[in-house]
């Protein structure tokens, strides 16, 4: 029997989780001959205003707005100095309230989780210090969709067992979106979070036209190098509206990200899961290059992808419509332990299991005949109703740790034995 433990905690979309983003208004001129665009007419609004006017008027923003955020007047510099550069103003000759009030039209209140919270995956933690013994701390990453139905990736830090516990850091009042995007070449970024902000309060949003719709379903991985050096890597969907491709996050610290596009046959699909080491000389992933079936992909680049061979195809009835990855394969003793998704009757979305041969991952050892998880009665109903649907879970001791999404509208958590799943899929 199949032995799967349900955690009481579950998260929600909330929409009192709010940043400050840049309010981008065209720098253009204006479509009436002989006056100003529209920024241009806003900053020399404010610069017009005499000193003790600008001031009440700052006041006013920030008794509205600066016990909501955190170093609200540090945004509000930052976003002036952008449309200093653009509009070439003379900072030496504007005061420093000015330039703040200046800063805060071009700026908005966003509202990251409003509509849902919904697909995490996990990792162990880069800090394990000071855990009792057979504890975890954990790192996860949420998909968060907020006005617009624009996708963004958060985070949140916990703590596992010992045994099949969990209990998550508590969020930090105010979330801070990661910024200073910096071009590093060949349609890359590379994004900060700000150096006193925690982990928990980082949000990464949409920053290139790629991406301008959203970033969706990051699927985390501890990766380990042939040198023995990790490196925390995401595959994600970038979407921009109109079509969709798939780009890798890269960290070494989880203060400094790099977000760039992959390339390849594969790259213009979505749900690409990356293996946790290299097997056999090439890095491996797992991909769904039809939308309906799995595949195994092999490359010597991890930003190059082929076509890949077909690896997996809908069996059971409740996978009989599609099938994914449910994240990244998970090592074990046995092989490689896969997560799946199967969609069935209805859209029903349900997550499974399989195992591949540990030094050939094409070699299908067992599979699931039933679902591991999938929709109860109180789990039926939210955005996306039917669906439990993960981006990859942990071994944790003898137990898979599976944070999971419910209804495309919140996570919940769940606990499974590996010895059960094991013998589940013989």
């Amino acid at each position: 029997m199949l032995d799967v433990i349900h955690h009481p905690l579950r998260l929600s979309a909330d929409p009192a989780r709010v940043v400050v983003r840049p309010f981008h208004i065209p720098i253009e001129a204006s479509s009436s001959a002989g006056r100003p665009g529209r920024v241009r007419r806003i900053v020399d609004s404010v610069l017009a205003l005499d000193e003790e006017m600008a001031e009440i008027e700052l006041e006013l923003v920030l008794r509205d707005f600066e016990a909501r955020h955190w170093q609200t007047r540090s945004v509000f510099m930052t976003r002036y100095a952008q449309i200093e550069q653009a509009l070439a103003l003379d900072g030496g000759e504007i005061s420093e309230i000015k330039q703040q009030l200046i800063g805060a039209y071009f700026c908005h209140e966003y509202s990251y989780a409003a509509a849902a919270l919904m697909n995490p995956s996990v990792i162990p933690h880069p800090d394990q210090s000071g855990l009792s013994k057979g504890a975890v701390r954990i790192a996860m990453s949420l998909r968060a969709v907020g006005e617009g139905h624009i996708s963004s990736v958060s985070f949140r830090e916990g703590i596992l067992g010992p045994g099949p516990t969990v209990e998550l850091m508590p969020e930090p009042p105010f979330a801070t979106a990661a910024d200073s995007a910096i071009e590093v070449g060949n349609g890359a970024i590379e994004v900060h979070r700000h150096a006193d902000s925690s982990l928990s309060g980082t949000v990464l949003f949409p920053m290139t036209a790629a991406q301008s719709k959203g970033l969706e379903d990051m699927r985390l991985v501890e990766f380990t190098h042939d040198d023995g050096s990790v490196e925390w890597i995401g595959t994600y969907t970038a979407y921009n509206g109109a079509t969709i491709r798939s780009e890798l996050l890269r960290t070494r610290d989880f203060r400094s990200f790099t977000l760039m596009p992959m390339g390849g046959p594969a790259a213009r699909n979505k749900g690409m899961a990356l293996f946790p080491r290299k097997v056999g000389g090439e890095y491996l992933m797992i991909g769904r290059q039809d939308g309906e079936n799995v595949f195994l992909l092999r490359s010597d680049k991890l930003d190059q992808w082929g076509e890949g061979e077909l690896l997996l195809t809908p069996k059971y009835p409740w996978e009989m419509v599609q099938m994914g990855n449910c994240g990244s394969p998970i090592e074990l003793e046995e092989g490689w332990l896969l997560l799946t998704h199967g969609v069935g009757a209805m859209r029903k979305y349900s997550v499974g299991a399989v195992l591949l041969d540990k030094k050939d991952p094409s070699k299908l050892i067992g599979r699931m005949s039933q679902p591991l998880l999938s929709p109860a009665d109180e789990d039926r109903e939210g955005y996306v109703p039917n669906v439990v649907y993960s981006c990859g879970g942990m071994r944790h001791g003898d137990l898979i740790f599976l944070p999971y999404g419910v209804a495309d509208s919140s996570v919940a958590f769940a606990f499974v034995s590996i010895s059960s799943l094991i013998e589940a899929m013989r």
